[in-house]
């Protein structure tokens, strides 16, 4: 038995959706932990892709069962569009399950999200603009909407009277906008819990019945460490804790009961939306990735910003996360250059710093130092082994094992399930077993 936190080691996007996939024919139950809307995570299956933003990715595996933990944050219209659509590729969704205790995104909360980012500027975040931060934030004011009271319509609407009015005030006053129609908004979301409501269930217990039972678990966490409110680039981050404490916390269970953490790296690095980003590029070899990677949001279509791989947020995502692996996506995006540049470490201030740094203006201060590898300029597509590899391309995940300090586990190689090389099974195999530098 192994229950597994999968997380991303960057900014997000960095291919989650296909790793926790790939690991989901292992789980018995697959938990999405924090986050809302504003996370995208996209699978490809024989051709077909699939655009998931609240339900779990193992929700193609019709025997595991899909939870939607407390942590997370619930746009109802989404959710339901996007069972519809599932349904309508003939996935079976009964496997899912909504946590009763998790919060309820409004349409005033994206009315304010995108409100506030309009009025901040060129000091804009770089929100989605989906309502998540507003959400949270009543999440931590005690004023939100839980989904217990989703589908409890009397308690819906005692809360919602007050809470929209109450909301109005702030839209009309403070933003010139127009009021909510308290009486439209409940008649819409009662609708809503009348759809939703057979999939609601306390699910830190369902969980706990399944740690019990001795299951496969696996924890799919969205967004990336570097995004997490607390422990990310602050302010540029989400409004939640996409690192592995975040998973226990927005499941509903002790730390004692995860097995291993694994984290999702892309062979190069990107971000959307705002903030510093010492390795990006912005030339041509910056285009290149862009366009062989498609970076482009899930979620928002926005285009990525793309740079080297950065060591020094590497060692901060293995550090605060615990990981014990590494699963290194979109390898075949650098198939063209001839060589290949690592950050090791930054240039702050004229000083080394081989520490991602907590204050905000120091990091905006830092210039990456690299180290230049060779490249391999071949296809790696069609590679399903190590050995498979261009000496090149193995010497270059060698590189990255040992500056991170951390085996590879799993090296991606493209968008399908099959375009990927298994180095150790994560979760069955032994913990330290993997691809390091000194094989």
């Amino acid at each position: 038995m192994a229950n597994v936190i999968v997380i991303g080691a960057q900014w997000g996007d960095e291919g989650k959706g296909k790793i926790t996939d790939l690991l989901s024919r292992s789980a018995d139950v697959v938990v999405r932990p924090q986050g809302g809307v504003n996370a995208g995570h996209t699978i490809v299956v024989q051709g077909q892709t699939f655009k998931l933003h609240l339900i779990p990715s193992g929700i193609l595996y019709p025997e595991t069962e899909c939870i939607i933990g407390s942590g997370t944050v619930i746009d109802p219209k989404v959710l339901l569009e996007e069972l519809q659509q599932l349904k309508n590729l003939n996935v079976a969704t009964d496997n899912l399950f909504i946590s009763q205790t998790a919060h309820v995104t409004m349409p005033y909360h994206r009315l304010l999200d995108q409100a506030s980012e309009q009025r901040r500027g060129e000091k804009k975040i770089g929100t989605t603009g989906r309502g998540i931060g507003p959400t949270y934030a009543d999440k931590s004011e005690r004023t939100g909407i839980r989904v217990v009271d989703l589908i409890n319509p009397d308690e819906l609407k005692e809360k919602l009277e007050w809470t929209i009015n109450y909301k109005n005030v702030i839209l009309e006053k403070l933003y010139n906008l127009d009021p909510l129609d308290p009486q439209v908004v409940i008649e819409e979301y009662i609708d809503y819990a009348e759809q939703l409501k057979p999939y609601v269930v306390d699910s830190s217990l369902k969980i706990y019945e399944a740690i019990q039972q001795k299951k496969n678990i696996l924890f799919e966490g969205a967004q990336g460490t570097l995004l997490d409110l607390d422990h990310g680039t602050y302010p540029y981050v989400t409004s939640s804790n996409p690192i592995a404490g975040g998973a226990c916390v927005g499941s509903g269970i002790g730390p004692t009961v995860v097995d291993r953490v694994i984290g999702v790296a892309k062979a190069y690095t990107t971000r959307v939306g705002e903030g510093p980003f010492p390795t990006e590029l912005h030339g041509e070899i910056g285009e290149q990735l862009c366009d062989r990677g498609a970076e482009f949001g899930t979620t928002t279509g926005r285009r990525r910003r793309c740079g080297w791989f950065d060591g020094v947020i590497g060692r901060y995502a293995v550090r605060v996360n615990g990981l014990d692996c590494l699963a290194i996506t979109k390898l075949d995006v650098l198939d063209e250059l001839a060589e290949i540049k690592v950050c090791v470490a930054y240039d702050l201030d004229g000083k080394r710093c081989d520490h991602f740094p907590s204050n905000a203006s120091e990091f905006a201060r830092c210039t990456p130092i690299y180290e230049t590898l060779p490249g391999w300029q071949q296809s790696t597509e069609n590679c399903r082994k190590l050995e498979d590899l261009p000496k090149e391309a193995l010497d270059y995940l060698k590189f990255l094992a040992e500056l991170m300090d951390v085996p590879i586990a799993i090296v991606s190689l493209g968008a399908s399930r099959d375009q990927t090389i298994i180095v150790e099974d994560p979760i069955h195999g032994p913990k330290r077993a993997l691809l390091t530098s000194n094989q």
